[in-house]
C-alpha cells in the first residue's frame, strides 16, 4: 500500500452505516438478543484476527511494504475493513436466507455461495484499488490470468468468511 487516501475510507464508512442498519434489523428477529450480539462480536473479532494474520503474511506480495510500524498499522486498518466486509456478507446472507443464524449449519451450497461472492467481491475491490493506485503488486504476487488481479487477496475472501462463520458458531458454544 502506497498511502492512505480519503477514498479508501468511503467504502468502509458506508459499509459501517449499512451494517448498523442490518444489525438492528436482524436483532429484531432473534429471541436471544444477548447471544446474537455475542455471535456478531465473535464474527467481527475473529474476522479481524484472521485477516490481520493473512495481511501480515501477504504484505510482502505488495510493492514498498516492509514490516515496520507504518505498514503494520495499514494492515490493521485493512483488517478492520475486511472484518466489516465479513460482517456485511454475513448480514446479506441472513437477508437472503431469512435467518439471522443461517451459518449455524454451513452446507456445501452455502459454502459455494460464500466462495463465489467472496471471490467476486475481492476481484472488484482489488481492481478498483489497483486502478486508483492505492497499492501495487510486487513481482512475487501470483496474478490470476485474464482478470489480472492478485491471487492472495482473492483467496483471502474466498476462504476466510466460511472459516470465520464456522468458528464463530463453534466458539459460541
Amino acid at each position: 500500500m502506497n498511502k492512505l487516501t480519503p477514498y479508501m475510507f468511503v467504502v468502509p464508512v458506508t459499509v459501517l452505516i449499512l451494517l448498523l442498519f442490518l444489525f438492528v434489523h436482524q436483532l429484531k428477529k432473534v429471541q436471544n438478543k444477548t447471544a446474537f450480539k455475542h455471535l456478531v462480536s465473535s464474527i467481527f473479532l475473529l474476522a479481524f484476527v484472521c485477516n490481520m494474520i493473512w495481511e501480515m503474511f501477504h504484505m510482502l506480495l505488495y510493492k514498498n511494504n516492509l514490516y515496520n510500524g507504518k505498514h503494520i498499522f495499514i494492515c490493521a486498518l485493512a483488517s478492520i475493513a475486511d472484518a466489516l466486509m465479513v460482517l456485511l456478507i454475513y448480514f446479506l446472507f441472513a437477508l437472503i436466507f431469512k435467518n439471522p443464524l443461517w451459518a449455524k449449519s454451513l452446507t456445501a451450497s452455502k459454502i459455494i455461495m460464500l466462495v463465489l461472492i467472496g471471490g467476486i467481491g475481492a476481484t472488484i475491490s482489488e481492481t478498483i484499488h489497483l486502478s486508483v493506485g492505492n497499492w501495487n503488486y510486487a513481482a512475487s504476487m501470483p496474478i490470476v490470468p485474464i482478470i489480472n488481479v492478485g491471487l492472495s487477496p482473492i483467496l483471502q475472501f474466498m476462504l476466510l468468511p466460511a472459516i470465520i462463520y464456522y468458528l464463530s458458531f463453534r466458539l459460541k458454544g
